[in-house]
């Protein structure tokens, strides 16, 4: 059950890279927008990649504990 450890290990970085990616787009709102209406449309879009991305790295950190459980 090794690949379990490894495949959660690799869903769990592509979450942490989506989070980061995210703070990004959220600072670079937060420095751009014009206003703040902008600003609310452009967090409110940032949301659904948030919380996927909490999603995934919940995933990946299940499977690896399901793989080292298993081992």
């Amino acid at each position: 059950m090794e690949f379990l450890i490894w495949i959660g290990a690799a869903t769990t970085l592509a979450g942490i890279a989506a989070l980061i990616w995210c703070i990004g787009m959220v600072l670079r709102a937060r420095r751009d927008a014009p206003s703040d209406a902008e600003l609310r449309e452009r967090l409110r879009r940032a949301l659904p990649v948030n919380i996927g991305a909490l999603f995934l790295s919940v995933i990946g950190l299940m499977l690896v504990i399901v793989g080292v459980t298993l081992s």
